[in-house]
């Protein structure tokens, strides 16, 4: 990234020399884009540490809401719905009837 931010200001200062005037601001915009990429390397790497305690702390937090979650499942196996039930019900009872041809009378 450096190498090519290089080349890039080295073309526009020779493009500047050239009687390009817009080349002037491409020669020192091209250094800052080669600072910036290595600052957001830098961030990327070093910026976000995970101490220990926070490690612990969404651990704690995740398996409270695994718990939460397991005893809504438990609460609703016990709870059936008239409506789901009796729409099941009707399901099950049209698999079992003979299916009609609704081919050649």
């Amino acid at each position: 990234w450096i190498a090519v931010c290089a080349y890039a200001a080295w073309w526009q200062v020779g493009r500047a020399a050239q009687g390009n005037s817009l080349s002037y601001f491409y020669a020192i915009e091209w250094p800052v884009f080669a600072i910036f990429g290595v600052l957001g390397w830098y961030a990327l790497l070093n910026m976000e540490k995970v101490t220990e305690e926070e490690e612990q702390a969404r651990r704690e937090y995740e398996e409270m809401r695994r718990a939460e979650a397991r005893a809504l499942r438990e609460a609703n196996k016990s709870f059936e719905d008239p409506q789901l039930a009796a729409y099941n019900d009707h399901l099950a009872g049209l698999a079992t009837k003979p299916k009609k041809k609704l081919w050649g009378h």
